[in-house]
């Protein structure tokens, strides 16, 4: 840097001064003050108000609403007097009155929400922010400047906070999913969640208020079933979970009254009229003696429930169904697209370690694990579907845990389970399924396409009255030969009526 008369300056803290950064964050302060020394205390002060100027017309262009009430209510009161700007604002009041008795839904979109951002953007976020990030790792010096991750959007709701963040250089989005817990301490929320929005940037989610708490009722029964968005119960966000059944399995991982159960029940509520029609058949094994699955009995073409020896042969059959198809289908279909004359197959598992880990007949126990293999990895092209629930997804339980495309975790006994149902890192990403209580069966976290964060979910829940009456309306087709169990069929189908 040239200095005085032809000499070059020495001094390091004019070269820092005129070196480019890089770290896209946001420059807090100087590490060492003495570096900021020396400087015109008058210059200093003139660029203070230049900047104090300069952002509050910034503010202002940003938020023309609250610039042109302010602007109207001085020209009211200096043309008319403080009557005038009386009326205006009772007239304001009673439009916005108005609005919310007509239309609450937008107003708290457009004004609440606005309000609440406003409010908790300033006093909860914003004031705390700088400390928040040095004290959990995520603010970093760089010559002797502190840099701190930049917020650039605040957006609340009913239930969470959202802000988008643009992380510094160097910096990668595990590291703020190693710091959401005390993130989510820091702020007051119930738990903190990060979200991928683009190179460089991040979503923080912070919740204060869970909306699955309560129980799901039982969802309608869809006149028309899309297979490719089934309902099942409740996203986090409000909005309607869906399972995308076509080209699929699903597995349904929970610990003992986790609401597996809710799952499958909604799945089969969800199918409720392609049963009727002969589109979608329901082949269910209950290794638990029909306990759970035996009150559906009208809706189901197969039912296994006692012996094992006919579970295997029903998943035999399974894989006898499935290369017949991919015989007939191969050069005409890449996918099998259901009809009346030839349904799409629903093998449904209520507890599958019973059938791979824990049957002690090894003769049996080969036989389903062979099916299974083949049903699981050349099934879903011809239309050929296994749903199955199971307590303990460690590999020597369930060794093909891997060949189901969509997983479902639901309440887990350990922290460790998360990621051996949901993949390397999902705890990690948000999905703390270990740590989800007692009290809220059916509760859990799902992969969705597309999103690399887990999304938390609630099922449905089934009651014994939802299932009677979904038997009632919607049971398999009369000229469909039906098969269970031979020593319970009839107890069965005295039960049910």
């Amino acid at each position: 840097m040239r200095h005085g008369s032809g000499g070059w300056s020495t001094d390091p803290n004019a070269v820092e001064r005129w070196r480019p950064r890089q770290v896209n964050g946001t420059r807090y302060g100087s590490v060492d003050r003495r570096a900021a020394g020396g400087e015109d205390p008058w210059l200093s002060m003139i660029g203070a108000l230049t900047a104090a100027v300069l952002l509050t017309a910034w503010w202002l262009i940003r938020h023309p609403v609250f610039t042109a009430l302010v602007a109207s209510t001085v020209w009211l009161y200096a043309e008319y007097g403080p009557a005038a700007v009386a009326a205006h604002h009772l007239i304001l009041s009673a439009l916005l009155a108005g609005w919310f008795f007509i239309h609450r839904s937008s107003f708290h979109k457009l004004v609440t929400n606005h309000l609440r951002t406003r409010w908790r953007a300033w006093w909860i976020y914003r004031r705390r922010w700088q400390p928040a990030m040095v004290l959990s790792g995520l603010a970093a010096v760089f010559e002797r400047a502190e840099y701190i991750p930049k917020i650039r959007r605040i957006h609340c709701d009913t239930h969470a906070d959202h802000l988008q963040v643009v992380m510094l250089s160097g910096q990668a989005v595990e590291d703020y999913e190693r710091s959401a817990d005390a993130l989510a301490h820091t702020f007051g929320a119930l738990w903190c969640r990060v979200r991928v929005d683009r190179p460089g940037r991040i979503w923080l989610d912070f919740a204060h208020h869970d909306p699955l708490t309560t129980i799901v009722p039982a969802l309608p029964v869809p006149e028309t079933p899309d297979l490719a968005a089934l309902p099942l119960g409740s996203r986090e966000d409000g909005s309607v979970w869906t399972l995308t059944l076509t080209g699929t399995h699903v597995l349904v991982a929970g610990a003992t009254n986790a609401g597996k159960g809710s799952v499958v029940w909604s799945l089969l509520r969800a199918l409720g009229p392609l049963i009727r029609d002969g589109s979608v058949q329901a082949w269910v094994i209950d290794p638990k003696g029909g306990m759970e699955m035996a009150p559906g009995w009208p809706l189901y073409t197969r039912f296994a429930c006692q012996d094992y020896a006919a579970m295997a042969d029903l998943l035999e059959d399974a894989e006898t169904l499935l290369r017949e198809r991919a015989n007939r289908l191969r050069g005409i279909t890449r996918q099998h697209i259901p009809t009346p004359a030839d349904p799409l197959v629903l093998v449904v598992i209520d507890e599958i370690a019973a059938l791979t880990a824990y049957l002690p007949d090894r003769d049996l126990r080969r036989r389903i694990a062979g099916s299974l293999g083949v049903l699981l990895s050349q099934g879903r092209a011809v239309g050929v579907h296994v749903v199955a629930a199971v307590q303990d997804p460690r590999k020597d339980t369930l060794p093909m845990r891997d060949l189901f495309p969509t997983r479902i975790a639901l309440r887990l006994v350990e922290a460790d389970q998360v990621d051996l149902v949901l993949g390397h890192g999902a705890r990690d990403r948000g999905a703390v399924c270990d740590r989800i209580p007692v009290t809220q069966p059916g509760a859990g976290y799902v992969l969705l396409d597309g999103l690399r964060e887990p999304v938390r979910i609630r099922a449905a829940q089934a009651t014994d009255t939802d299932i009677h009456d979904l038997t009632r309306r919607y049971p398999a087709p009369a000229s469909v030969e039906r098969t269970s169990d031979a020593e319970i069929a009839a107890a069965i189908q005295d039960w049910t009526t």
